[in-house]
């Protein structure tokens, strides 16, 4: 079997770099249905090791590497392509992310994405809708380690997603210090997480959905100990959670706490929880959430599968391409420049980079189309605006890694090298930036394009710029602004371009 024809019929994996767990999932699409083939889950613990300063500690930070470890090993014969691994809240907010970050890719062998919140709770409608589709608008709630995300939809397509920085593992830290369980604590607890959600209270009011569910660890915990308890059928009721917490607080302390179905692995966390799932039953009206089977590991599956299917059957398609005409259309992109500078981009870049991956290709594209985004806030250092928008807007379907990428790709677009003499180090980004850069001096003239003529001559980190003679008589200001890009390169050490036209 080729490799074209694994990604698109063979197994997929997914792995979930929560703040509580880390899991690993791997899954089969076939005939448009969702088939686990393992599901691997060790509780890490990575958001109880912030410090103060939101520095990720040294322990949190090996059991993280030591649970990739043991991952990496499972996905031995994998390829890339088949592997998506994303990272949530807790490393949204470590301060020190990058360097851990470093040394976990190393560990696991793969590239990994920080999503924003809300792509997380993209990510998390697909997996519920997928494996459990319902017509009816519902409410999907999702209760992590350090946020929470909440999710109107109906069928497949989500209509609001937002992500609230209160969770689990920080709210248990924070009102149940050293494990004691305190009516005072659940009440403090509550009023925190009140404080969070009061925003959401119109967006996900009662008239909005007509079901809700509630995905992945601390909803399931809660619906088992409800149902082994023989409290409820499994459906997390107001009534029901109002039992669990007294029991808590009969118990006075995690370690005495006896309630049957909760796993160990939850009890350190349990109080948050249920102080969350409490304060949104509440604030929310909702009489009677239900347990979902799908959760954030099975939509990255199946966002990944879309990704390497939708070009072969037509349909679904990657999200990252419906964001980018959106955001094209929002801040009113001249569509026709941008298809210019991306058709001569990609014409330079395959002659500077011909065994460049698909997805640095993609990237270089994506940058073209939106490297005028800035226009929209001036026309005046519009590549600085068009930078800040590409590294902080919502973008579905794009990893915060990613639009870091591209916004330092919209940054190098035009002026001076230093801005992005960091980035300049990676010899593949290097590429992508003059590729760009001559893309847009080529088409500055922008309504009236004589043609794409410029042609590349690389030998290893060393680039000649050629063109005809009769091309340049005719276009005297484009050479100049050649002849000023050399110089530019010039004046640092990345690479060596030299114009012979």
């Amino acid at each position: 079997m080729d490799s074209q024809s694994t990604l698109t019929s063979g197994p997929l994996a997914a792995i979930d770099m929560g703040s509580n767990s880390f899991r690993l999932e791997i899954g089969q699409m076939q005939h448009g249905r969702y088939r686990r083939i393992d599901y691997l889950k060790e509780t890490v613990r990575l958001g109880a090791g912030l410090d103060d300063q939101g520095l990720l500690t040294e322990d949190a930070a090996q059991r993280g590497l030591a649970c990739l470890q043991r991952f990496a090993r499972r996905l031995e014969g994998f390829e890339p392509a088949q592997v998506r691994a994303v990272a949530t809240q807790t490393l949204r907010e470590a301060q020190n992310r990058d360097a851990f970050l470093e040394r976990a890719q190393a560990t696991l062998g793969l590239p990994i994405e920080v999503i924003s919140g809300r792509e997380e709770a993209r990510l998390i409608y697909a997996g519920v809708a997928h494996l459990q589709p319902s017509d009816a608008p519902r409410l999907v709630i999702d209760i992590g380690g350090r946020s929470t995300e909440m999710i109107l939809g109906r069928g497949r397509v989500p209509a609001t997603a937002e992500s609230f920085r209160v969770g689990s593992v920080s709210l248990s830290m924070r009102h149940f210090p050293d494990g004691r369980l305190t009516e005072a604590g659940f009440r403090a607890a509550q009023i925190a997480a009140g404080a969070e959600f009061e925003e959401a209270l119109d967006a996900f009011a009662p008239r909005r959905w007509q079901e809700s569910l509630g995905s992945s660890g601390t909803a399931g915990a809660v619906s088992q100990l409800l149902a082994a308890s023989r409290v409820t059928d499994g459906s997390i009721t107001p009534k029901g959670l109002r039992w669990c917490i007294q029991r808590c607080i009969e118990a006075g302390h995690i370690d005495k706490l006896d309630l049957p179905g909760l796993k160990e692995d939850r009890r350190a966390v349990i109080a948050g929880g249920l102080a969350i799932l409490y304060t949104l039953a509440t604030h929310f009206r909702i009489e009677s959430l239900q347990p979902a089977r799908g959760a954030l590991r099975q939509g990255v599956i199946i966002d990944l599968y879309d990704r390497v299917h939708a070009p072969r059957d037509g349909q679904g398609g990657d999200v990252r391409e419906g964001s980018v005409r959106e955001l094209q259309q929002r801040f009113m992109v001249d569509v026709a420049q941008a298809e210019r500078v991306r058709g001569v981009a990609l014409a330079l870049y395959r002659q500077l980079s011909p065994k460049a991956d698909a997805d640095a290709v993609r990237e270089l594209g994506w940058a073209c189309d939106l490297h005028e985004l800035g226009m929209m806030v001036s026309h005046h250092d519009h590549h600085r605006h068009s930078a800040y928008l590409l590294g902080h807007v919502d973008a579905p379907g794009f990893s915060q890694n990613q639009q870091r990428r591209i916004a330092d790709l919209a940054l190098g677009q035009r002026g001076g090298l230093r801005k992005i003499e960091a980035a300049l180090a990676n010899e593949g980004f290097a590429w992508q930036v003059l590729a760009l850069r001559l893309a847009a001096i080529e088409c500055h003239a922008r309504g009236a394009f004589p043609g794409h003529a410029i042609d590349l001559a690389r030998q290893a980190r060393s680039v000649s710029i050629r063109f005809p003679a009769d091309w340049a008589r005719t276009n005297p200001r484009t050479v100049y602004l050649l002849q000023e890009e050399a110089q530019a390169w010039q004046r640092q050490d990345a690479l060596e371009v030299r114009v012979e036209g």
